[in-house]
């Protein structure tokens, strides 16, 4: 088998605990990259977040942020975006501020969420990193769904993260039920992300594939958290981290090295190794 497209997520896969790219792991990218090897980087953040971590490779790598909900390498013409309309966000909030959570309103550019005091090691499990608010706005307001009906948007995908278990539990049945239009993502243990239906990392992978007449054998992907599952499941190989969640080892076809362990590089330098370049393997007729 040839494979003609790498995915790789970001957060706890391509990057280390600490938010840097490993130098190693940049040169893995680059290597893969001139086999002729078309490379996407995958996150359930913003645009211009994802955007910050492509532009310190070598390479112009394509992006699938916001949970599948953008694909492309411009905000301003991307391949694909699928947004929640005003209406809709304002009623998903004005129904799930009633329960003790995080809510964030994600779009391409900026954020927009309510003041809640979660404990430090529930914020610490959303990998809310601080350097996040110098590449793209955040804003908190007191009353959220005031907010919202002065300064209306059309969101991705809005986070929800909980401090109860129970309240995350009542939340999914509540979106499930009230909400047939969106879909409720598990991306940890105490977080959610609310997309439209069909939006999904492994659907806006598909679609940049299709776009680049890639099927889905030829994919490799890369990942560690609950939302990388389909991605990894449906891939031609699926990569797990060795820090990835339970769920994603298993389901997976090659375990790596933790992403401390640049477990990235180690993987792309073991399997691409073998395979010779795309240019020579056309030319040579050996491609199907």
């Amino acid at each position: 088998m040839v494979y003609k497209l790498l995915a790789v997520n970001i957060d706890g896969t391509l990057v280390q605990s600490n938010g840097r790219l490993n130098k190693v792991t940049k040169e893995a990218i680059t290597y893969v990259h001139d086999k002729g090897v078309h490379v996407a980087l995958v996150t359930s953040k913003n645009y211009l977040y994802a955007k910050k971590i492509a532009k310190s490779l070598k390479i112009n790598p394509r992006l699938v942020a916001l949970q599948g909900a953008f694909v492309g390498t411009s905000i301003e013409k991307p391949l694909f975006v699928k947004q929640l309309s005003e209406e809709l966000s304002l009623e998903i909030v004005k129904v799930i501020d009633k329960l003790d959570c995080q809510i964030q309103l994600h779009h391409e550019n900026h954020l927009v969420g309510n003041r809640v005091n979660l404990p430090e090691n529930i914020v610490g499990k959303t990998v809310l990193y601080d350097n996040e608010s110098s590449v793209y706005a955040h804003h908190y307001a007191d009353d959220l769904c005031e907010y919202l009906q002065e300064n209306p948007g059309t969101p991705s995908k809005i986070d929800l993260i909980f401090n109860s278990d129970k309240d995350m539990r009542d939340s999914k049945e509540i979106l499930k039920k009230l909400f047939p239009e969106v879909k409720a993502i598990q991306c940890s243990e105490s977080k959610i992300s609310v997309v439209a239906q069909g939006v999904s990392k492994w659907k806006g992978l598909l679609y940049l594939a299709e776009h680049l007449n890639v099927k889905k054998s030829e994919i490799v992907s890369i990942g560690d958290s609950l939302d990388d599952l389909d991605m990894i499941m449906g891939s031609g190989l699926g990569v797990a981290m060795a820090n990835a969640h339970p769920e994603v080892k298993k389901a997976a076809d090659w375990i790596t090295r933790t992403n401390d362990e640049n477990g990235v590089a180690y993987m792309l330098k073991e399997f691409f190794r073998k395979q010779h370049p795309i240019e020579f393997l056309s030319r040579m007729n050996l491609l199907k």
